[in-house]
């Protein structure tokens, strides 16, 4: 069953940092990093697009079947951001609008790709744990920039990788998605392995840098905040 916990954007804009580094204290005790259960049909890719000239939030969701990656469905949500900029709690300024997108969709993906990081993270609790802990949801991050922790530079071929380490823990991964490219960045956020995370990754690759369940979602995104395609939920033709 899908779980929401309250939390409107009004309390998010109201929070402290103290309180905010509370909340992910809290979260971060309920992560589950066991393996994966159950089988892959669908995953969506999420992303966030904020305008640098107000407060306004772009967020949205692409439902894309697995493993042929062909997207069937999108969610869209305008808001408003109220929560500051601060290094570390970044999923405070993108969460409540990624739970109204997520709440719009009837039948809800089996996993969720974050353009963002899971358990790479100084408190383990990047956007991807952060969400799929409070929905109770399979979850997993690809970030373009590492949060926290150290690697080796992967090998330069598409598919090689390296581990991400910070204080003897293995956080995630610095994977080669494309030949010659900088390295992304992946760890599992909630209900699934490190394993698990590397390996869906990899059948999510295409001809790009990003994943394509994070780079279909980063381009609706951005058709909607040009205008191209309208907030809500909407089927796709098959």
């Amino acid at each position: 069953m899908d779980r929401i916990i309250e939390t409107p954007e009004s309390n998010y804009g109201q929070l402290t940092i103290a309180e905010a580094k509370l909340i992910q204290e809290n979260l971060g005790e309920q992560i589950n990093l066991s393996p994966m259960e159950g089988e892959i049909k669908t995953i969506a890719g999420a992303d966030i697009s904020l305008d640098i000239n107000s407060e306004k939030v772009y967020a949205g969701m692409v439902v894309l079947s697995y493993p042929d990656l062909e997207p069937i469905a999108y969610s869209l949500v305008e808001t408003i951001n109220m929560f500051p900029y601060v290094p570390g709690y970044l999923a405070f300024r993108e969460i409540p609008a990624l739970l109204k997108v997520y709440e719009q969709i009837p039948v809800k993906p089996d996993c969720i790709m974050f353009d963002g990081n899971g358990i790479l993270h100084a408190r383990r609790l990047g956007i991807a744990t952060h969400f799929g802990v409070l929905t109770d949801t399979v979850t997993l991050g690809c970030a373009k920039k590492k949060l926290a922790g150290n690697y080796a530079d992967p090998g330069e071929m598409k598919g090689e990788y390296s581990l991400v380490t910070d204080k003897g823990d293995t956080i995630g991964y610095a994977l080669r998605s494309k030949l010659n490219v900088k390295p992304v960045f992946i760890s599992p956020g909630h209900k699934m392995s490190l394993k698990d995370s590397m390996d869906i990754t990899l059948q999510c690759l295409g001809k790009h840098r990003l994943p394509e369940p994070t780079r279909r979602a980063h381009e609706f995104v951005n058709r909607f905040r040009i205008g191209e395609l309208k907030e809500g939920f909407h089927e796709l033709e098959q």
